[in-house]
This record gives C-alpha cells, structure tokens and sequence, in this order.
C-alpha cells in the first residue's frame, strides 16, 4: 500500500518541476534577445524616416528647380524667337529681347547650380538610406528567427508541463482530499513547497533541525500522524 505522505512528496517533485520548467518558459534567454533587436530595429526604422523626410524635401525642392528651369527655357526660347524671327525690327525691342535672353540665361545657370548642390547634398543621404534599410532587413529578419526560435522552445517545454502535470495528477489520485487539500494551502504559503523530508532531524524544507523535545514527541506518533515543522509549518514526511 502507497503511504500518502511519501506520495505527496512525489506530488511535491512534479508541482517543483512544473514550476522550473514555466519559470525556464518566461525566462527564455531569447526572450530578451527579441526586445533588443526590436528596440534595435524600432530605432534604426525612425532614423530611416529622418533620413527619408530629407530625401524627399530635396527631391520636392529640385522638382521645383526642373519646373522653374523649364519654365525659364521656354521664355528664352520663346523671346529667341522673336528676336531672329523678324517680326521685331526696333532696336530698343531687339535690345530689350537680348537682354531678357541673357537675364533668363543668367537665372537658368544660378538655378541648374543650385540644382547640382542638391545633387551633391542628396548623394550621402541615400548612401545612408540605403545602409539603414540593409540595417534594418537584417534586424527584421533576426527578430523574425527569434521568434521561431522561442516558438518552438515554447512547443517543447510546454510538453514537458503536461507531461509533469499527468504525473502530478496520477500520483496526486492516491493522496487522500483533505491532505491534499492542506498541502496545496501550505504551498501557496511556503514558497512553492509544502512538504519536505524529515532526514536526520532537519526539516528539508527550511533546513532547521528540529527540536530534541519534537523529535522525541514525533518519534511516539503513530506512522499515519501528521507532522508539521515546529520552525515553517510544512508537513513533514518522517
């Protein structure tokens, strides 16, 4: 016949394990591994966007250069025209056409400048865009095998916990309600542990030595008696 009392210290094996093993869960060194290369990636996706905001204000300002540029060389075309096309014969209005023509040259010149200073100016913005985007497709690509790796860490221990559990519930059927009952009220007491071993006068529990007194009191009670740490208060299994 299974003496309840050390059956309940088997009990107390599997509710330990079961604890290690969801304490190994939360406690996956992948885990934080995964909020670094978040935090990692999260900032270099921000440092793109300034990078980008940039990028795209130079792109909208030489844009505007190409459509005032082309504007311009229309008009200068236009003014060309008119002044070899012979219908203007004045020489105030053939001078004021040359000079409209070297005027509109004057500012086509300052703004295609401009424009190459733009050029100039965009060229290490998108070398750097494009090593923070090689950046972060790295950390997205981590973060995204972490995640696999804690999934199937998860799967595997998680299997463990039920196999502990199926244990832990086919040993605790042969433990009686009401000392059942108690240990599960002491464990949640007593860290996690709610019976432990009386071995050579030491409570395994809180590794006190009972004393003389206990121990002969203990040693006159009859085998079934239920016996409790006079220092922590877990039962005790002689």
């Amino acid at each position: 016949m299974t003496d309840p009392m050390e059956q309940l210290l088997v009990v107390q094996g599997h509710d330990l394990r079961g604890t290690q093993l969801r304490t190994r869960r939360q406690g996956l060194p992948e885990r934080d591994e995964a909020v670094q290369v978040a935090a990692a990636h999260q900032a270099v996706v921000a440092e793109l966007a300034i990078v980008d905001a940039e990028r795209h204000r130079l792109e909208r300002e030489q844009a505007r250069i190409d459509d005032e540029v082309s504007a311009l060389k229309d008009k200068s075309a236009h003014a060309d025209k008119a002044l070899y096309g012979g219908g203007v014969t004045g020489a105030r209005e053939l001078q004021g056409l040359q000079d409209e023509i070297a005027s509109l040259g004057r500012r086509i010149g300052d703004l295609e400048d401009a424009e190459l200073e733009l050029m100039v100016e965009r060229d290490p913005l998108d070398e750097q865009a494009t090593a923070l985007e090689g950046q972060r497709d790295a950390l997205l690509a981590q973060g995204e095998d972490l995640a696999r790796r804690i999934t199937v860490a998860e799967a595997e221990i998680d299997a463990e916990i039920d196999a502990e559990a199926a244990a832990r519930d086919e040993a605790a059927a042969t433990v009686p309600d009401d000392l059942l009952a108690d240990y599960e009220t002491l464990r949640s007491k007593r860290a996690g542990i709610g019976v432990a071993k009386l071995e050579h006068g030491t409570c395994q529990g809180c590794h006190m030595k009972l004393s003389a007194m206990e121990l002969d009191r203990i040693k006159a009670l009859p085998p079934d008696a239920r016996i409790i740490c006079e220092d922590c208060g877990r039962l005790l299994v002689r």
